[in-house]
């Protein structure tokens, strides 16, 4: 049963322990409310002002497990805190670990704080989660895909126009790294896994999956410079850091260029015309 008290109450709290800055955005200079606005967390949970409102007062419907999911991420709560809230809200958490979504504060502190720069969090099955503004100005959003072609590994032998983001003197490696990557996680997970059900859909769709799966190719690594093909800028030569969560299996992806270079140019281009985009 939900606890629409306890509910109404939690997310309150959190909301005004909350500043502007914990959550990327930018505090105004007459601003007199201590922690976040109601409707400045509509935003980042992406629902509307009304219903987040009326949920905080205690008087709205029972939030589904996606809208509970979604206040979660946007309240950048941790995972205790979160299967907190699936509880109050009449819901069993989901699960933990490599196979959750949720995505933990610290790595989202992170990411609020790359506007401008390209960066991503993904999964360990390229899954992207969440992206920066000029993230998205460079590969597109990649947060809407649903089911097995949320992964880019699954896209990459599905359907090859995704392959047209890189360099095609990249693609052989690519595909082994995606090959190789797919292989270790599925059988790290084991038989019943995502991973091992996506090597199996791959298994039957794509050839060219089946024979460099034949190779049992296992270490493959990505490489620090990236060779990515901009629709409008054509091609960059990005380096690649990356930061892991081990608890959740998340990858926090953030491309740079050299300063001086062709492609530091065209990033600083591609904000202006990210932004652009965006509006």
């Amino acid at each position: 049963m939900i606890d629409r008290t306890g509910l109404a109450e939690f997310l309150l709290r959190r909301r005004e322990a909350l500043q502007p800055e914990d959550v990327g955005l930018t505090r105004g200079q007459r601003r007199r409310t201590s922690g976040l606005r109601r409707e400045e967390v509509a935003v980042l949970c992406h629902m509307s002002t009304d219903y987040y409102a009326r949920i905080e007062r205690g008087t709205g419907p029972q939030p589904s497990e996606q809208m509970i999911a979604s206040i979660a991420q946007g309240l950048h709560l941790s995972v205790e805190e979160r299967d907190h809230l699936f509880r109050l809200a009449g819901h069993h958490p989901p699960a933990r670990g490599a196979s959750s979504d949720h995505i933990s504060p610290g790595l989202l502190r992170i990411l609020d704080r790359l506007q401008d720069t390209p960066a991503e969090i993904v999964t360990e099955l390229g899954e992207t989660l969440r992206q920066s503004p000029l993230g998205i100005a460079l590969t597109g959003d990649t947060t809407h895909f649903a089911g097995p072609h949320r992964s880019l590994g699954y896209r990459w032998f599905a359907d090859p126009s995704s392959r047209a983001l890189y360099a095609p003197d990249e693609h052989p490696f690519l595909a082994r790294l995606w090959v190789s990557g797919l292989r270790e996680v599925a059988t790290r997970r084991g038989p019943s896994s995502r991973a091992a059900q996506l090597a199996e859909a791959l298994l039957e769709q794509s050839a060219e999956f089946r024979s460099l799966w034949e190779l049992h190719e296992i270490g493959v690594r990505p490489r620090e410079t990236k060779h990515f093909v901009h629709s409008e800028l054509g091609d960059l030569e990005l380096s690649c850091q990356t930061l892991i969560d081990p608890a959740q299996s998340h990858f926090l992806l953030v491309y740079t260029a050299s300063p001086g270079t062709e492609s530091y140019e065209k990033l600083q281009l591609l904000s202006v015309i990210g932004s652009q985009q965006l509006r």
